[in-house]
C-alpha cells in the first residue's frame, strides 16, 4: 500500500513519474533479405512520448524500426524483433510508474531463420510459424500495486467488445482501441481516432485528430483518474 500511495501522490509532481512507452512495428526475419512485419509507423507511440515528456515525466521509449527522429529529452531504446521488444520492456518495467504499450508487436515468427537467402525455387510454400510471447499479458501478470498499464488494440471489427475483452484478459488499467480498417487514420497516418476504455468503467471516443492531440487526450484522462485515486 505504501508503494501505491507514493506513486499516486507523485502525480502532483510529474517530474518524478517514470513513463515507459513502446512504439513502432517489430520485424521477424525469414532469411537475410526477407521479414514479416506490419505497417505501423510508430507515430502514435512517439506522439505519446513527446506529450508525456512535455507534461514533465521522465520517458523511455522502446522503439521498433521507424523513420522518425528520436524525441529530444527522451531515451530511445531501439529493438527489432518481438523477443527484443520483450527483453527491453521487461528490463525497464520494474522502474516504471506508467507503461504504455503502443507498439504493433508481431504475434508470430518463423520457426527457423535461414542464414542464407532462399532462392525463389527454395522458398517454402508454407512457412512454419511459432507464437511470440504476449508481452502485454506478461506485464499484466507482473504489474505491482500502483503501476498503471495501458494497452493498444488495433481492430477491424467489433472494436469495443474486443477492447473490453483484452482489458480484462490481460489485466490492464486502460486500453486504447482503434479501427485500422479506416483509410484516414491509424497505421502510417498522421491522424487517429480511438476509443479509450478504463478498467473503472471509463469510456471515451476520441474523434479524428492529429496523433499528438490524441496522445494529449489519452494522457490527460489517465492523469485525472490517477489523481482522483490519490485524493
Amino acid at each position: 500500500m505504501k508503494r501505491s500511495h507514493c506513486r499516486h501522490q507523485s502525480l502532483k509532481n510529474l517530474s518524478s513519474i517514470n513513463c515507459l512507452i513502446s512504439a513502432g512495428p517489430t520485424r521477424e526475419w525469414i532469411d537475410p533479405v526477407r521479414y514479416l512485419s506490419n505497417p505501423s509507423s510508430g507515430k502514435m507511440g512517439y506522439a505519446l512520448a513527446e506529450v508525456a515528456r512535455d507534461m514533465g515525466m521522465m520517458v523511455k521509449l522502446v522503439s521498433g524500426p521507424v523513420n522518425i527522429p528520436a524525441p529530444e529529452g527522451v531515451k530511445v531504446i531501439g529493438v527489432e524483433s518481438a523477443i527484443d521488444m520483450k527483453d527491453a520492456i521487461l528490463a525497464e518495467f520494474e522502474k516504471a510508474d506508467l507503461v504504455i504499450m503502443a507498439a504493433a508487436v508481431s504475434d508470430h515468427r518463423p520457426e527457423a531463420f535461414s542464414n542464407r537467402k532462399w532462392t525463389k525455387e527454395e522458398f517454402p510454400e508454407q512457412l512454419r510459424m511459432v507464437r511470440n510471447p504476449d508481452i502485454l499479458k506478461l506485464l499484466g501478470e507482473a504489474k505491482k500495486e500502483g503501476q498503471v498499464l495501458v494497452g493498444f488494440a488495433a481492430e477491424t471489427h467489433d472494436v469495443l467488445p474486443s477492447a473490453k475483452r483484452k482489458l480484462a484478459d490481460k489485466k490492464l488499467d486502460w486500453i486504447v482501441a482503434n479501427d485500422v480498417s479506416k483509410s484516414d487514420c491509424g497505421f502510417a497516418s498522421d491522424q487517429n481516432e480511438v476509443l479509450l476504455v478504463g478498467r473503472n468503467g471509463f469510456e471515451k471516443e476520441i474523434y479524428l485528430a492529429d496523433k499528438r492531440v490524441i496522445a494529449k487526450e489519452i494522457l490527460h484522462a489517465i492523469q485525472s483518474s490517477w489523481l482522483e485515486k490519490a485524493l
